[in-house]
């Protein structure tokens, strides 16, 4: 998992993108940030990051959410489900950080550590994205020898036109 570099010089940052990235493709609320992200990956910006997980999630999308997959997954880094992640989506589990309900959510938290990707984007507010899970995520990674994972909503990672600074 080396690190590249752009053009420029700056190191190229690994980001999982979970399910609900590729759906806001198509969600008039999410879209534009949505297609900025992935735009942004085309270009080097982001070594995308993304799953098995994902994949087998989005069979029942509708086929233009496929398509978006089958060609990010052309770019991106697909990482299986592993024995280390399992044990860390257990240990979010454990700590009362998601319920059984919700072990999908908490396995792509873990397979973005795992993957020791420095981010993890999703438009999932109430499971990934919440100010009171992500310290609690970064805390059992900790515990369990993982880095602390930036966790954002793809509005938050994107480099917006004219500006040199990242939002």
């Amino acid at each position: 998992m080396n690190d590249k570099k752009t053009q420029s010089g700056a190191r190229v940052i690994r980001v999982y993108a979970d399910t609900s990235v590729f759906g806001g493709m198509h969600d008039e609320e999410f879209a534009e940030p949505t297609k900025i992200f992935f735009e942004q990956v085309r270009e080097g910006r982001f070594r995308l990051v993304t799953s098995a997980v994902v994949r087998e999630e989005l069979t029942a999308a509708p086929e233009r959410v496929r398509r978006l997959f089958d060609e990010m997954a052309r770019l991106a880094e697909v990482a299986g489900v592993t024995e280390d992640g399992l044990r860390l989506q257990q240990g979010y589990l454990d700590a009362g950080i998601l319920t059984p309900n919700w072990e999908t959510d908490a396995l792509h938290v873990a397979l973005a550590s795992v993957s020791r990707c420095a981010v993890i984007v999703s438009w999932n507010f109430h499971h990934i994205v919440h100010f009171q899970k992500i310290p609690l995520y970064n805390a059992v990674n900790r515990l369990h020898g993982f880095p602390e994972l930036g966790i954002y909503s793809p509005r938050e990672v994107i480099q917006y036109e004219n500006e040199d600074e990242v939002i």
